[in-house]
């Protein structure tokens, strides 16, 4: 295991990151990639229902994610417990991943029921597609707390040029959403692969009572329900596109949201490095507001370039058949800022093991599903959910900021915290 990276500064701060930003850039680029050719090949009917369905996959994806933080939290604060910590995690994650796979499957009819998909077998490859994705939760997270950048690094290009390259295949072989499923499917086992190469030697280390199955379970249960909050709130909208807009409109929608992804997931390497220190009750408030100013300024640039160069902003989004968001595409950056900036103070809240931060996420996306079923066109409800996630932000920010004063000790969080 390497040690971690010293913490305290900007500097080290980006050092400790380079690889990780580098493979996570390789990652979107290729998602992207694959989401701009679905885009396009599938036409604004078909790309409405896949990026339904990946929206979907995203929300149960949250398994995945709550063991990455559990793993990344566990290790980093007890290095000494990381083989016990790494054995009950794996223990965990493989048996979880297929009761959520089967749970999926059986739910499909529903699933395509709700989508308006017209394809069970699409909707059924979300619960296939969710084992894999769930694995490589588990490994990441162990990975992420040893300070492993270089075997991380390389699962995170896997999870994204596969995609790329199997499923742009996959679509061109037979342009329809089952097929583009499928495609995302297969790739999806790539980054596990390298991940049991790099976890298959097993660390004899000392045991403790705090890092047995059942309290893992319990953490990234907790872990897990926060970031479904999150996740349901910044997919919600797209579901409700499908719901309340036309075909080509909901389309259209979807498509605006290609860049409103691309701009959350363009800090993501700030969240993976700054974790492990905003664990930490003397670092976690210098690591929450400079990993926030990073966020920031990445995103106010996205969002300017989007206004600036729309034309060509409209390239990546899926082209000529969408030029009627192009006037509208900044807003979408500006919405991928918001939901970025709100990603890392929910992971700050994992971070201190705050309980009750959460509900106010909870709150919001009822507000949004409310007022987003009383719009009828995309600006309405692209207008609604910016509004939604500006005022959250701003509520979580100033509780955070409160509690984060507090003296180094067990802080009682308030009702929004």
């Amino acid at each position: 295991m390497t040690d971690p990276a010293p913490g305290g500064g900007l500097r080290a701060l980006m050092r400790s990151g380079t690889s990780i930003a580098i493979a996570v850039g390789v990652m979107n680029v290729a998602t992207y990639g694959f989401t701009m050719i679905a885009a396009r090949v599938l036409g604004p009917r078909d790309y409405g229902a896949l990026a339904s369905l990946m929206a979907t996959l995203m929300v149960f994806g949250v398994f995945q994610l709550g063991l990455q933080a559990t793993a990344a939290r566990r290790i980093s604060a007890e290095p000494e417990h990381v083989g016990q910590i790494e054995h009950s995690i794996m223990s965990v994650t493989y048996r979880g991943s297929l009761a959520l796979g089967a749970l999926l499957v059986l739910a499909s009819p529903l699933v395509n029921l709700v989508l308006r998909l017209d394809s069970l077998l699409a909707a059924a490859l979300v619960g296939v597609a969710a084992v894999p994705m769930s694995i490589m939760g588990g490994q990441t997270g162990i990975l992420q707390g040893e300070r492993r950048w270089w075997p991380l690094a390389s699962m995170y290009v896997a999870a994204g040029v596969p995609r790329l390259v199997v499923g742009g295949a996959f679509i061109w072989w037979r342009p329809d959403v089952t097929s583009a499923m499928l495609g995302v499917t297969v790739a999806m086992f790539a980054p596990v692969a390298l991940g049991w190469l790099a976890l298959r030697h097993k660390r004899e280390t000392g045991t403790s009572p705090d890092h047995g199955a059942r309290t893992i379970i319990w953490e990234s249960f907790h872990n897990s329900q926060a970031l479904l909050a999150f996740f349901a709130l910044s997919s919600a909208d797209v579901v409700l596109a499908r719901n309340v807009l036309p075909d080509q409109q909901a389309g259209l929608y979807a498509a605006g949201l290609i860049m409103t992804k691309a701009v959350l997931f363009l800090p993501q390497f700030v969240v993976i490095v700054a974790f492990p220190s905003m664990s930490s009750q003397s670092e976690r408030r210098q690591a929450m507001l400079r990993s926030l100013g990073i966020v920031l300024v990445l995103g106010v640039a996205a969002t300017l370039a989007a206004w600036s160069l729309s034309h060509l902003a409209m390239i990546f989004v899926g082209g000529a058949e969408y030029a009627e968001i192009e006037p509208r595409v900044w807003l979408f950056a500006a919405l991928g800022t918001l939901l970025a900036m709100l990603q890392l103070l929910v992971y700050s809240v994992l971070a201190r093991r705050g309980q009750r931060s959460v509900y106010a996420v909870w709150l919001a996306l009822a507000v949004m599903v409310a007022a987003g079923l009383t719009t009828s066109t995309v600006t309405g409800l692209l207008t609604v959910v910016i509004a939604v996630d500006t005022v959250l932000l701003a509520l979580l920010l100033a509780a955070s900021m409160t509690i984060l004063r507090r003296p180094a000790a067990v802080v009682e969080e308030s009702v929004v915290s």
